[in-house]
């Protein structure tokens, strides 16, 4: 059965740092290019990373570029998201995927609330 976790949302202040995992299950996580989205309040889904199976291309988004750091442990079939210098605007839940635009099957997702 296909699942996706995502977990170690959290609030934290301005300027703080959060981990984010996301745990595969049921598909072949190493052959497949993941993603991390987010879809903030009243907001649409944004695409915000993604790395190919192999760790040998890595995309960012420009709002989280040089903040934000994808990895994948392919061992693990874990996907990993490492938010640093986090802001207001980067409150938002946050969902894993396989899936390209418009990222249909993705987990429950983890929250993050970024906030004096």
């Amino acid at each position: 059965q296909f699942h996706l976790m995502e977990s170690g949302g959290d609030t934290v202040q301005p300027g703080g740092s959060l981990r984010l995992s996301c745990a595969a299950s049921g598909f072949p996580f190493s052959v497949y290019e993941m993603s991390w989205v987010r879809q903030a309040p009243g907001k649409d889904l944004e695409w915000i990373a993604n790395i190919h199976a192999d760790s040998d291309f890595i995309g960012y988004a420009d709002s989280v570029k040089g903040r934000f750091t994808i990895s994948r442990d392919n061992a693990k079939s874990t996907l990993y998201l490492q938010l640093d210098s986090l802001k207001a605007e980067d409150t938002a839940i946050y969902y894993c995927t396989k899936d390209p635009r418009p990222w249909r099957t993705r987990g429950q997702g983890t929250l993050v609330v970024v906030s004096s």
